[in-house]
């Protein structure tokens, strides 16, 4: 009887402080505020080419690549989650992260254990010859818990859930700018290829002007300086479009090691057709918070700075820890099912540190300080996720109407380039006409083909600036 009252005293006090633990101490969260506006500055008096934000489904949010209706790049984007290594590596930590989340939660269980033994004891110099020596047998088990008195574990649990949130944005992030890096990389193949066949196209205009100045030279009718201006300028054209060739090929390693490829075994197909840029949804700033890998990752990470508060102030209060064993312990194997070879033992054991120098101060100290610096880092990395929309949006913007300008250049330096030809063949001007003028005419050429190069690339930072597809966090 005495045995079972104390066994009820001691489940009523194992109550009692379950009872207790659902008081956790430290602040709770409240997310930073920081006032960003309603519209974005350089979003307004859009030229055409923008609309408004509209809500799509999933799969359109996660391929945001798809609106640039290009089957090769869609391929490539669903090679790369496999093959790319800095996405490899930051799921890997998102792993390591639910691991560390799964051990802290385990101390809101027991812990049970287990162990058998056998023992000889005896005086004397020789073990099998002392003097009444003997063997004792045990089998025992232990449990041991620590009630979460002032939510030290829960808000070690709350510290690691953040962090686990905030990882997961970090893959989504590392996601976001592989993809980033892979579209741009595959429209610089683009614009290359496109260079190429220009040039290419350029060399055979220049082959051709340079045997017609070597034909007129040998009638008489031209100048040796028109044969040399013809060749200086048919070797220039042959030295850009090598230049062009390695650089092109520079590319395409580029993008065999984004989607986990030796460059060796990748080769992509030349194609000078560059891609067209579609219309981009802009949507509010509220919306950057919740789209922004990086600025939600930030956010998660002041989050898990306030729990680590709560874990640094329950280390002032006292621990309890509940432990109970039993078990056998006999001098022969058959005495174990016998009452008399039955112990145990059942009882609570409360610590608390009296003087520690400082130490658990200096740990609130320091808990605090690093929740100012992550809520000073969200601020900055909001900040800076404003700027960059911002400044894509005016650069984007204003290479719309760099487009029609130059769109307008260019017609015009053909058209100079076909009188130019005709005058030269009546004999009306001399060939530096003819050079400067074809000159004139593949250097507008470039700059459209630079400017839609440009613009894809903006188009593409841009996207990635405003979160690109990734909708938020699942809730954990």
């Amino acid at each position: 009887m005495p045995c079972h009252r104390a066994f009820r005293r001691c489940v009523a006090g194992v109550v009692a402080c379950i009872v207790l633990a659902g008081c956790a101490v430290g602040p709770n969260y409240q997310r930073p505020t920081l006032d960003i506006g309603e519209t974005y500055k350089e979003a307004t008096d859009a030229p055409p080419g923008w609309k408004p934000v509209q809500r799509l489904d999933a799969s359109t949010q996660a391929q945001w690549w798809l609106p640039f209706s290009d089957p090769e790049l869609n391929r490539l984007m669903a090679a790369l989650p496999q093959g790319n290594m800095d996405l490899a590596q930051a799921q890997a930590q998102y792993r390591q992260a639910q691991a560390a989340l799964a051990s802290t939660r385990a101390g809101f269980f027991p812990v049970v254990g287990a162990s058998t033994g056998l023992s000889r004891s005896g005086q004397g110099a020789r073990i099998d010859a002392g003097d009444n020596p003997s063997n004792t047998y045990s089998l025992s088990g232990t449990v041991s818990w620590e009630p979460d008195l002032w939510g030290k574990i829960s808000r070690a649990a709350e510290s690691d859930r953040a962090g686990v949130q905030a990882s997961a944005a970090d893959v989504a992030g590392v996601r976001l700018s592989m993809q980033s890096a892979l579209a741009q990389t595959y429209f610089a193949v683009r614009v290359a290829d496109a260079e190429i066949e220009l040039l290419r196209r350029t060399v055979q205009e220049y082959e051709r002007a340079f045997t017609m100045t070597q034909n007129r030279y040998a009638a008489g009718v031209a100048a040796p300086s028109d044969v040399a201006a013809a060749t200086v300028q048919l070797e220039n054209a042959r030295t850009q479009l090598i230049r062009q060739g390695w650089q092109r090929a520079q590319q395409e390693h580029a993008l065999a090691v984004l989607v986990g490829r030796v460059p060796s075994a990748f080769a992509l197909a030349a194609n000078a057709q560059v891609p067209q840029v579609p219309e981009i949804p802009v949507g509010v700033p509220s919306a950057l918070l919740e789209r922004r890998p990086d600025v939600a990752a930030a956010e998660r990470r002041v989050a898990q700075a306030n729990a680590r508060i709560g874990v640094a102030q329950a280390a002032w209060f006292p621990d309890l820890t509940l432990s109970a064993q039993g078990g056998y312990r006999a001098g022969v194997w058959t005495q174990w099912l016998s009452a008399p070879a039955l112990f145990w033992s059942l009882g609570p054991t409360l610590a608390l540190t009296l003087f520690d120098g400082g130490a658990r101060q200096a740990g609130m100290d320091a808990a605090r300080a690093a929740h100012d610096a992550q809520t000073a880092s969200y601020r900055q990395t909001v900040l800076n996720a404003m700027r960059e929309v911002e400044d894509y949006l005016v650069q984007t913007h204003s290479m719309v109407r760099e487009q029609q300008t130059q769109a307008r250049a260019l017609a015009a330096a053909r058209e100079t380039l076909r009188q130019v030809n005709d005058q030269y063949a009546a004999g009306i001007v001399d060939y530096l006409s003819v050079v400067q003028a074809q000159t004139s005419a593949f250097n507008a050429e470039q700059s459209a083909l630079s400017l839609q190069a440009q613009r894809l690339a903006a188009t593409v930072q841009l996207i990635a600036a405003l979160g690109g597809g990734w909708g938020g966090l699942d809730i954990l």
